[in-house]
């Protein structure tokens, strides 16, 4: 009698034995998942640090420019 198809007992899959998923692996949030968050973090930190050193960047440029028309 075959046994039930789950992520940890598949019937038919040759190869060997598959590791054991833990729960939280299961519903994708395993160590890699914490890998991807953090190279995702660190990809919007940077990203914000450009947006705001932008908007400086154009501060001081309306600011020089508000002092010349001003003169």
């Amino acid at each position: 009698m075959p046994d039930s198809k789950n992520i940890n007992n598949p019937v038919g899959q040759g190869g060997g034995q598959r590791k054991k998923l833990s729960r939280a692996e299961r519903q994708n949030n395993g160590p890699h998942r914490n890998l991807d968050r953090q190279g995702v973090a660190a990809q919007k930190a940077e990203l914000v640090r450009k947006m705001r050193e932008k908007a400086r960047a154009s501060e001081a440029a309306a600011q020089q420019g508000d002092d010349t028309t001003q003169n």
